[in-house]
């Protein structure tokens, strides 16, 4: 939905009618396509980005009583200069295979062909993008979660039902916030695809919101958020959720949550 210049198939009116046609047409396994990748990168993504959040948080004061949105933001923005610099490359991959028509087999065949053609630069042209991105995204999800959850469940015990509604509260919140930036990242990963010259050309942030200006005015840069808010919402629910149980299950004394002590 989000691609500027898309094959004449794959023009969506909707979230529902995206999900009709890409089934339809291509076969359900589709929606899948580039998962791999993903998987590929996700774990040591989120190993290094829940590692940094906690040491920065910590070290930020935002494990002292009270609401600190503030601590809680730069932790949150630490954590993603950290975990993009490892999960880039991968998400290029997922999008370029995602894209209709796309020619690519396996994981290691698009990183082999994009390398090939477009050199190892392809692969993070849009970091600087997805840190214009994810830094406020993450930011903005991780106050909007430390604040619901010391809100919801006051006494900090481990609560499973806290941590879900939290963080895809937060979630959603942060997805709608920052889907132009979204669709401006998507514009510069799969430039590569493009036949348009000038799509092909688009070089940094700047460039790509003028070009979607151009192309599609204001609207075009809130397109996917439908999607983008719904897969959102429950993946930072389940992420959140697992990722306090982990903390519960693995701390000392699991009859109560207690702060974690870092360095």
């Amino acid at each position: 939905m989000q691609i500027l210049q898309p094959t004449p198939q794959a023009v969506y009116s909707g979230v529902l009618n995206a999900f009709s046609k890409i089934s339809t047409t291509e076969g359900a396994k589709t929606l899948w396509r580039g998962v791999n990748s993903v998987i590929l990168g996700a774990g040591p993504a989120h190993a290094l980005y829940f590692g940094t959040y906690e040491y920065a948080k910590h070290a930020f004061g935002g494990n002292e009583s009270g609401h600190h949105p503030f601590a809680a933001a730069g932790a949150g923005a630490c954590a993603t200069i950290a975990s993009d610099a490892l999960m880039n490359p991968f998400d290029v991959i997922k999008q370029r295979m995602q894209v209709h028509g796309s020619i690519y087999t396996s994981v290691m065949d698009c990183f082999v062909k994009v390398n090939k053609a477009e050199g190892f630069r392809a692969f993070y042209i849009s970091y600087p993008t997805t840190l214009t991105m994810t830094i406020p995204f993450q930011s903005i999800q991780f106050a909007t979660y430390e604040y619901l959850r010391k809100v919801l469940n006051p006494s900090g015990a481990y609560d499973p039902m806290t941590h879900i509604t939290a963080g895809g509260i937060a979630g959603a919140i942060a997805a709608a916030a920052t889907t132009p930036l979204d669709v401006a990242k998507t514009l510069l990963q799969t430039r590569g695809e493009a036949t348009d010259v000038r799509i092909r050309n688009c070089n940094g942030l700047v460039d790509a919101f003028k070009l979607i200006y151009q192309r599609q005015g204001l609207a075009g840069f809130g397109k996917g958020l439908q999607p983008r808010v719904l897969s959102h919402m429950p993946s930072t629910a389940i992420c959140w959720g697992v990722y306090e149980y982990g903390k519960w299950f693995l701390s000392r004394d699991n009859s109560d949550q207690q702060p974690i002590n870092l360095p």
